[in-house]
Order: structure tokens, then sequence, then C-alpha cells
């Protein structure tokens, strides 16, 4: 099941922000997110905030698919009221779930083309929707480029047909390669392929192979992440009982291995420490927006959004958010104002994963002395240490959390 919401103070019901979030409003980058919570099938592994249709079935139609294009840029248009009048081009969509491709191209079109209408679109924004391979055909692709979107991120996980039956995948092997083509076809100018290693009963050889196959596809961005076992999942439970082995920390750190070096010697460069890309140009701007605390909106039941130091968080529930839109009133249920030393530890916890890594003078004294440990220990780069910033080594990647720890306590 989908986790939970944090706690928070209440929202206005017109969510107004507090005048001071507001300041600095279009210095920022700014971007959307919207998250469409709809799934064929849910994943055994999924702890996202997705339904498929049996789950939403005694929702009633307010929480249908066919009427929630109408309903997210509703939200769009409250975004815009909230902000205000203050110019706030757009530099990055991202449309995420669950499967935005359940829903017809047009409606993902609509919902771009309502940010467009009321915030406008930057030169080069960059227009991202993540996609099922079994839910989208050339013509589908094509109109999804022609309306505007110029990435796409297809979800492979994995080469392998036990390993996709493990995870509750429906999709064909060799059908995400294959999108890649039908998309590159269709005029995307940047195409990612999502992939998770670690599976129970996966090999070094499966890995191998999805690595492989992704590779030959030709994308000039591939994700590869761990599989996180969260509670409440279907994955937890047969774990739990014994029916799956749990994968050790051993494996998943042979396999990153595996993964870096694979993409490396096909010309991927590392950004993130879960992602690579052929060029700077084929990073995702939208996640980097993330990773370096700029402005984001996000859209939908149970997005969260941040701007300004505050963030705030949607109704988890569709047929909830969809009220509280009818109604008139935002459907974020809950926010926090991030003191400055908060905000100081989240840059550190995000920024460390990236190639650049962070600046050493976001580090408190404890923090430096971590640090110089770090550096001492083949952890850290020895010249960006030297340039002012800590930056992971390979060997500091694979040991990120403990790093990350160590240089915020």
């Amino acid at each position: 099941m989908p986790s939970a919401l944090p706690d928070g103070e209440p929202v206005p019901s017109d969510g107004s922000l507090p005048a001071h979030a507001l300041t600095g409003l279009g210095e920022r980058p700014f971007g959307f997110y919207l998250h469409v919570p709809y799934c064929a099938t849910r994943c055994g592994y999924c702890d996202f905030n997705t339904y498929t249709a049996t789950e939403l079935r005694s929702s009633g139609a307010v929480a249908s698919q066919e009427t929630y294009a109408e309903n997210l840029i509703g939200e769009v248009r409250l975004a815009r009221r909230v902000l205000g009048d203050t110019d706030l081009p757009v530099r990055t969509v991202f449309l995420g779930g669950g499967t935005p491709t359940l829903l017809p191209a047009r409606d993902l079109v609509a919902m771009l083309a309502a940010i467009r209408s009321e915030f406008g679109l930057a030169e080069d924004a960059e227009v991202t929707t993540e996609a099922n391979p079994e839910s989208v055909d050339p013509a589908y692709l094509a109109e999804l480029r022609e309306g505007g979107f110029n990435r796409i991120s297809f979800g492979m996980q994995s080469a392998r047909p036990h390993v996709l039956q493990l995870l509750d995948r429906h999709h064909t092997p060799g059908r995400p390669e294959a999108c890649v083509a039908e998309a590159r076809a269709a005029g995307f100018d940047h195409v990612n392929l999502d992939l998770i290693y670690g599976t129970p009963g996966e090999s070094d050889d499966d890995w191998r192979a999805s690595l492989d196959a992704a590779i030959g596809a030709g994308p000039d961005h591939v994700s590869a992440y761990s599989l996180i076992v969260e509670d409440g999942t279907k994955l937890a439970a047969r774990i739990k009982r014994g029916e799956l082995p749990m994968v050790d920390d051993d494996v998943h750190a042979d396999r990153y291995l595996i993964a870096e070096q694979a993409l490396a010697a096909a010309g991927y460069s590392w950004y993130e420490v879960s992602n690579w890309a052929t060029s700077e140009a084929g990073r995702c701007r939208h996640n980097e927006l993330y990773w370096t605390g700029a402005d984001w909106w996000g859209a939908g039941p149970g997005a969260h959004s941040h701007v300004g130091g505050v963030r705030w968080w949607n109704a988890k529930h569709p047929a909830a958010y969809a009220q509280a839109l009818a109604e008139g009133r935002t459907p974020a249920l809950g926010r926090e104002v991030l003191p400055d030393e908060d905000r100081r530890v989240e840059r550190i916890l995000l920024e460390l994963r990236l190639v650049e890594g962070c600046p050493l003078t976001l580090l408190a004294p404890q923090g430096l002395r971590a640090a110089a440990r770090a550096l001492a220990d083949g952890l850290l780069d020895q010249d960006a240490y030297a340039d002012g910033r800590a930056a992971l080594t390979l060997r500091g990647r694979l040991l990120a959390d403990a790093v990350v720890r160590d240089l915020v306590d």
C-alpha cells in the first residue's frame, strides 16, 4: 500500500503561501510535477501513491480516469492564483505515476497546454513523461511529441522474464528496447530506460544481460536503482514469509559496480548516484531541480511541492483530491516551513549524490572533520576537495548513505 503522508501544519483553504516563500520567486528554477495515480496492475515492490481500476471502483466517477485531466488542470490554475503574477516560465515538466500513458495522449497534451497557457514554458523547457512499454505505440508517441513532449522515460526494470515476473511487471522482454526506437522515430530528443537491480533470484549474469539490452537500445540516459523492499508491499510480505530471500548489501554493491563498468564502457557518465547520461544535455534537468533545492509545484493526488522553503503535500486519494478542487479549495492537506538548518542539511543530503558534490562551506565543524576522514578513506575525491567541494569517489558512491550521515551528524 502507498506510504503515509507526513504530519504538518494546516494549509489555508485557498492554498496561499507565506509571503517569505514568494520572495525571490522567478529567480530560482521552477518546474511542475504532474502525478497520474493510475496503474493497470500493482507491482509487488511498489509503495507509490497509485491505484488500479479495481481499487478505485468504489470511489465513483469523481475518481475516474476520464475526468482526471480536467481535475489536474484545475490545480494548475490554482497554482497560478497562489503564485501571483510573477513571470515564471516553467523550465521542466515531469509526468509521473503510476502510469501516465494509461491516459489518452490528448489528456497529457492538455495538461501540458494548461501549464503553457497559465505560466508559459521556457524556450528550452524539458518536458518528460514516464511510460509503461506496453501502454504506448508509434501513433501515441507521435501525438505526445507533436503536443510538446521532448523526453520520455520507459520502465524497463529487467530484460529477464523471471525477474520481471517476480516484480509483477507485465511487459514483454524486448518491448522497452523497441520503444526507444519508436520514440526516436517520433522525434523525442531524450529517452531514458529505468532498471532495477537486486531482485531476489536475479544473478549477476541476469543483471549484465539487462544492462546490455538497455545499452544496445541506444537511450541517452539510464537510471539504475537498487530494489528497496518497502513495508506493506506484496514483496515484503513474501520475504517475511520466507518465500523469497532478502538480497544483502554486498550483492547490491556488486551489481552497482557491474552497472558502472558497463555504462562507462558504453560512453555513459554518472551525474547522480543512480543516473547516467551520454552527455550533459542528456541529464534529467527536472530531477536536478529537486536535487539542487529549486522550486516546483506538484499537482495531483499525494504530490509534494516546494516553493521558497515551504513544502506541502496533497490528499492522496483521487476522490478526495477531486472533491477538494470541485469545492474550490486546495487539495493540500499539510505543509511545513523548513528552518534554515533543515535546508542546509537537505542540501548536503541531495547535492552530495551529484557528481559535482556539495560545497564544503555547507558543513558544520563536525561535518568538516568527517569529510577529512572520508577523504583519507578514499570516499571523497581529492581534486574536488582541493576545490572546496565534497564529491564522492566510486567507493564513496557505494557507501553514499553512510558518508552523508557522517557529514550531517
